[in-house]
């Protein structure tokens, strides 16, 4: 089984791909440097405490690098066309994108017969960025989900693999959600991995309606929802 994984060097990347190499020992990473940028303020100050949060965590207080764990090819864009050719050079059973820009067509097509994203929400309600975040703020927990679905040309578009919970417990705050989410990423691609392992596929079904695109959350609407998710989670048994 050849693994290949589109992402970023951020924490919980780190954490996700060490966690994956002892699945998946032939395990490659394309990682992007950049992203696309906001013209208005997203930082947030629950941001640090989230990663010294994680970095305690995972890492007893280091912050490695998604290279301290796997072969890692790093490019400004994961577009860039060598991105793209070393992903069809690798030639990966299942390709996994968690955290990227959107991929064309020229990666979708070099990542292999089996090319899926993570996504931080239920794309048929939340596409886009900061999907967690929307929900909380329109106070729509039910959707404080993962996905894993299919990758196509279409922005969170594909077919659906799987969606889990993601785990809310009582008097949780916002800076622990992404380990979380994290957590359901994690188990989410396990799963795949095993049912393509097994079976030599991995089932899907199509979405039933397109969810709403949103984009960047304005840093004094992370404010709300920071009270709001502290307020939700106080009433959880």
């Amino acid at each position: 089984m050849r693994a290949l994984i589109l992402t970023t060097d951020t924490l919980h990347h780190s954490y996700f791909v060490r966690e994956l190499v002892s699945q998946v020992p032939k395990l490659q990473v394309i990682l992007e440097t950049t992203g696309v940028r906001p013209s208005f303020e997203v930082a947030h100050p629950y941001e640090p405490i989230r990663d010294q949060y994680e970095r305690d965590l995972w890492f007893k207080g280091s912050e490695p690098s998604v290279s301290d764990f796997a072969e890692t090819l790093t490019c400004t864009n994961v577009n860039d066309s060598e991105a793209v050719a070393a992903a069809q050079q690798f030639m990966p059973d299942l390709t996994v994108a968690f955290g990227i820009r959107k991929a064309g067509p020229a990666l979708i097509r070099a990542a292999g017969p089996r090319v899926v994203n993570l996504h931080g929400g239920d794309p048929e309600f939340y596409r886009g960025l900061d999907s967690h975040l929307w929900a909380i703020y329109h106070n729509d927990f039910r959707n404080v989900v993962t996905t894993l679905h299919v990758l196509n040309e279409a922005l969170d578009d594909g077919a659906l693999i799987g969606i889990r919970p993601v785990a809310l417990t009582r008097d949780m705050q916002l800076h622990q959600l992404r380990h979380r989410n994290t957590e359901s990423a994690l188990n989410l691609t396990r799963v795949a991995l095993e049912e393509l392992q097994r079976t030599g596929h991995i089932a899907s079904r199509s979405q039933r309606q397109m969810g709403r695109y949103y984009s960047f959350m304005p840093a004094v609407l992370k404010e709300v929802c920071v009270k709001r998710f502290e307020k939700y989670c106080a009433t959880l048994a």
